[in-house]
């Protein structure tokens, strides 16, 4: 297994401090131990994986899940916990340039479904995933950002029939909001979860339905022949009409080789407080329970959670050393006092990062893999994978079982092309970073 990333990012440092791991614990599930087979095989244990594998198992198809850690190790596990709008960076005026009105309409239709199918999938299974916030709702971080997020939020109204709150700066202590801002729009979709538990549910779900799911069984080579793919992990070996790649960010350039890049990890980083006294909210302004973000590249991201704790995460970060992630807990916890500076005093005493994923053409992948008989992947969701990252694996569950129950538009089929630089294309963030650090200014 070939990983263009430092090794230091692919094991338990990152995560060794995160609040969602030390306060939602999963149990282990073993590893894959002699030889199994299945109708589909998937790796990844996270959002895509094991929506894909609910929707399988509960049709009846024998499937088996590998992931090389545990159940939420990766992105599932370590996210803001927003399920909202997106999947794509790129913006909808070249969308539509590029793939024209009908496409671009459906895409959009696609990021709503994402949150309305995560809000059913909870909702229907009663799953306590400590669901709070109507909607989100984004900061200006500018005065001149201000006209921009009102005009985006128009946009998404246009779309949506919703209608949006714009809330100006001299009312935002009232309205809860009390920060470093100059502005806000709150969009009425999406919501606020825990994803350590809702991924846990997710598991638990797909076992009772019939799925098998193996950690600590890291797949070291595929291998197609006969009509079958050919996994081997450790202590085992996997054999699966159809395979499924669901590792996002934390892909490798080998398994299989179709990977090679054709994705860019991207990191992102949160940290989270002690509860919070109503004496301390009240000093600061920041009494609402809806999750937000502010207008910069390099987004802010943060949400006051439902147990009086404050979640702060922040995009950015290159290299993906030891070294370096202590250096981001300086920088971010630099970042959240600046922006809510009556809580310079209260300690974050979690903190961890992991990766986002990018595609060149930033918009997601959902789909088979073209010229590989019985493969499919989903990757790149942009940051937003609890919601659009669900539905993907949902999405390739419906191709396998050869339905149409759910909108899989034609833009997130369309393979993505390969960045340039190869294992170094990492190289390629530098300028683009100092770019939007100089535009966040």
């Amino acid at each position: 297994m070939t990983r263009i990333c430092d090794s230091f990012a692919y094991g338990d440092g990152p995560i060794s401090e995160s609040f969602w791991a030390d306060t939602v614990p999963i149990a282990p599930r073993p590893s894959l131990d002699g030889a199994a087979t299945a109708e589909v095989a998937i790796i990844g244990a996270g959002f895509t994986g094991l929506n894909a594998a609910l929707r399988l198992a509960q049709n009846a198809v024998p499937v088996a899940v590998l992931d090389a850690k545990q159940i939420g190790w990766g992105a599932s596990g370590r996210n803001g916990g927003f399920c909202c709008l997106g999947g794509a960076m790129l913006s909808e005026p070249k969308m539509r340039k590029t793939f024209g009105q009908d496409a671009t309409r459906d895409f959009l239709m696609t990021e709503r479904a994402a949150v309305d199918f995560v809000d059913r999938l909870a909702t229907e299974a009663s799953w306590d995933v400590d669901r709070h916030s109507h909607g989100e709702t984004l900061l200006a971080h500018k005065p001149g950002a201000m006209a921009d997020i009102v005009a985006e939020a128009a946009k998404v109204d246009s779309h949506f029939g919703t209608a949006s709150t714009v809330i100006e700066k001299d009312a935002l202590r009232e309205n809860g909001l009390g920060g470093e801002f100059h502005g806000a729009v709150t969009l009425p979709v999406g919501f606020a979860l825990n994803p350590r538990k809702y991924v846990s549910a997710l598991a638990d779900a797909c076992e009772e339905a019939g799925a098998e799911i193996y950690g600590d069984s890291p797949v070291s080579a595929v291998v197609h022949e006969n009509g079958h793919w050919c996994l081997s992990t450790p202590q085992g070996h996997l054999r699966a009409k159809k395979l499924i790649i669901a590792t996002n960010g934390y892909s490798s350039e080998t398994v299989p080789t179709w990977m090679a890049g054709r994705y860019l990890p991207a990191q992102s980083s949160i940290i989270v407080t002690r509860k919070l006294s109503p004496e301390e909210l009240a000093a600061q302004g920041w009494t609402s329970a809806q999750m937000a973000y502010d207008s910069r590249d390099l987004l802010h991201y943060f949400r006051l959670m439902p147990d009086g704790r404050f979640l702060f995460g922040m995009r950015g970060g290159i290299t993906t050393t030891q070294g370096v992630h202590e250096r981001i807990r300086y920088k971010i916890r630099a970042h959240f006092d600046r922006l809510f500076p009556a809580w310079r005093q209260v300690e974050s005493p979690w903190f961890h990062t992991g990766f986002v994923c990018l595609s060149r053409d930033m918009t997601p992948f959902a789909g088979a893999v073209p010229g590989h008989e019985g493969l499919y992947a989903a990757f790149a969701f942009h940051g937003n994978g609890v919601a659009m990252g669900s539905y993907a694996g949902a999405l390739l569950a419906e191709d396998i079982l050869g339905r149409k129950a759910l909108l899989h538009p034609d833009i997130m089929r369309r393979t993505p092309r390969h960045f340039p630089l190869g294992r170094f294309r990492r190289l390629l963030m530098y300028p683009a970073y100092v770019g939007f650090e100089l535009s966040d200014l």
